[in-house]
């Protein structure tokens, strides 16, 4: 007779995630797609275009002052959205 080696299904999707390079890029869109969920539904109706580059979220904010009340709260935000992710996936946050 011969031992199986049990695991679990998540731990099987993960080596194969990272195996194929799409870790980050999943763990990226999943961040983005908590970006309403960490800053509200307010934040997000004044939200335009979200992306990632080089570890920095990149944020569209059509109301200037919003922007302003956001730029003071960047620090903030980098640890409630990786938080929100459960891994580092981004370093900064630059509003636009």
């Amino acid at each position: 007779m011969f031992k199986r080696q049990v695991q679990q299904i998540d731990d099987i999707l993960n080596l194969v995630l990272r195996e194929q390079g799409l870790e980050t890029p999943l763990q990226q869109k999943r961040l983005i797609d908590q970006w309403e969920t960490v800053t509200g539904n307010i934040v997000a109706k004044y939200t335009e275009e979200k992306f990632i580059k080089n570890q920095t979220l990149f944020v569209k904010i059509t109301n200037p002052a919003l922007r302003q009340d956001l730029t003071m709260m960047r620090h903030q935000l980098v640890k409630r959205l990786n938080e929100s992710v459960g891994a580092l996936v981004i370093i900064d946050v630059r509003l636009y």
